[in-house]
């Protein structure tokens, strides 16, 4: 019977046993030309693309309007905070076996797992490619590919780029099976984008950690229907 993950032990990592990350102190020159120091990770398996991750928000909707424009968002424990997180669908890109971190996809927003990408294969055909791996979902095409972003730019070098992808019906919505390799746990759901913010909240309430990315892309579809009503 499954069990609930939890953190066993916590202790400093050497430098030389980090597989993923790896920590820099940078020197630099501010705008009066003062010296400074910063502390930063940086990801130690980017590509020849110069792209750590790409981020997956896929779109279903149905050709004859059968149901609302959905997404996927997922549920993953992730150890660094001790927490299911509700998050994105997000696959990291590299020439070799990397780390994909998985925070919980929002039809796709983000990954977590090991994953072998082909060099020279851009974000758009990963994002495609794991999106139905992940979710068993086959995209169509591709709705818009962002310039490469940021996260956390204060902590971390780490970027990505988000990729929309179109995932059309031809009627009503068919859930598809997720293809998990051993060792992965991830609960995948449908939800209307319209109610997105909603079922987020009610995440919070169960103790969920909400990604920021995804908590952010809710809130926007939020704030652009309150413009539309003019009720700011």
């Amino acid at each position: 019977m499954p069990q609930s993950p939890k953190i066993l032990s916590k202790e400093d990592l050497p430098t030389n046993e980090a597989k993923w990350v790896a920590l820099k102190k940078l020197y630099w020159s501010d705008q009066e030309g003062k010296q400074r120091t910063w502390e930063c990770a940086e990801r130690t398996t980017r590509g020849s693309s110069g792209i750590d991750a790409v981020a997956i928000l896929a779109v279903l909707r149905s050709e004859t309007n059968a149901f609302q424009p959905s997404t996927v968002i997922i549920e993953q424990y992730r150890p660094p905070v001790d927490k299911y997180v509700i998050g994105k669908h997000t696959y990291t890109l590299s020439a070799a076996r990397s780390h994909r971190t998985l925070v919980i996809v929002q039809n796709c927003l983000q990954v977590a797992r090991d994953g072998l990408i082909d060099e020279g294969e851009t974000a758009e055909q990963a994002a495609i490619r794991e999106l139905q791996e992940e979710t068993g979902f086959k995209a169509t095409k591709v709705l818009d590919s962002s310039p490469l972003q940021v996260c956390d730019p204060g902590m971390t070098t780490a970027n990505m780029k988000l990729v929309a992808v179109d995932v059309p019906f031809p009627d009503k919505l068919e859930q598809s099976a997720q293809k998990l390799e051993p060792g992965e746990y991830i609960t995948a759901r449908i939800v209307e984008l319209a109610k997105l913010s909603d079922e987020l909240k009610e995440y919070e309430k169960k103790g969920f950690v909400v990604d920021a990315r995804l908590s952010h892309f809710a809130i926007g579809i939020e704030m652009a229907e309150r413009l539309r009503q003019s009720k700011l």
